[in-house]
């Protein structure tokens, strides 16, 4: 899947820092209706790789409230602990902050109608993962064997630990001979519709029902670390602002592959 980048150069050296696209532009868009439709499976296993607890949620939540009310069995693997989405925090320490995103994310996919959902930390350090790429690949090996699918987090999405548990989903997914299938995370902030850089012609859409957009919000809502300031510092903000929080509850997800 290409990830070439044509489109005018960024201002900002990090795009997920720059001011992003609103979410109107996204919605407006008439390329929705040029992707076909993604079907999931209906029995067996699926396992869904997250970089950071919320990425699965915020990426494939509707997708695993679907899978939930068909009865196939999911198991998340948290790459990392999402320990890192803090920096300097004056409030929560690292091993804190850890703690509290397992937290959210198992009430996040009780939301989801996924309560007793195999949920497996691999506590790899945040914003290092591609140090740990090879090994990522033997883990995911083993915990993809005999299942139906593999979600995983996008390969182009320009966030380093996405991009690498990306890779490595791939990797793991063809040596256990399970299709794959990428859910991308920050691509709706930087990008734009019809963006070159985003290789829409491998994309599909999965359609949620109005049942499952309201499982998907109230999943979204338990990740308070995220969407709301820890405290009034600056370093203390809220990394999903109202703004960023729209590119995922629309009436679809998007997975690449």
């Amino acid at each position: 899947m290409s990830t070439e980048r044509c489109a005018e150069p960024s201002p900002y050296a990090d795009p997920i820092q720059g001011p992003g696209t609103e979410e109107a532009r996204w919605r407006a868009w008439d390329g929705w209706l040029r992707m076909p439709a993604y079907t999931l499976p209906e029995a067996g296993r699926v396992v869904v790789a997250a970089a950071h607890p919320d990425d699965e949620v915020l990426g494939a939540g509707g997708a695993l409230a679907i899978l939930a009310a068909s009865g196939v069995a999911v198991t998340v693997v948290s790459v990392t602990d999402g320990e890192g989405s803090h920096p300097g925090s004056a409030r929560f320490t690292p091993e804190r902050l850890a703690e509290v995103r397992a937290c959210e994310l198992r009430d996040a996919l009780g939301e989801l109608g996924l309560p007793d959902a195999d949920v497996v930390r691999l506590r790899l350090p945040d914003t290092r993962v591609a140090d740990h790429e090879e090994r990522l690949v033997g883990e995911l090996t083993q915990l993809l064997d005999g299942a139906a699918l593999c979600l995983a987090p996008w390969t182009g999405d320009v966030h380093g630990d996405h991009e690498a548990v990306g890779r490595a989903a791939l990797a793991a997914a063809r040596a256990a001979h399970v299709p794959c299938r990428l859910y991308p995370v920050w691509l709706w902030h930087w990008a734009e519709p019809g963006d070159p850089r985003v290789p829409w012609a491998t994309a599909s859409r999965i359609v949620l029902p109005a049942a499952v957009q309201a499982r998907k919000h109230a999943a979204v809502a338990r990740f308070t670390s995220q969407i709301r300031p820890l405290g009034p510092g600056p370093r203390d903000a809220a990394v999903l602002p109202p703004e960023e929080q729209a590119h995922h509850l629309r009436g679809w997800e998007v997975v690449f592959g």
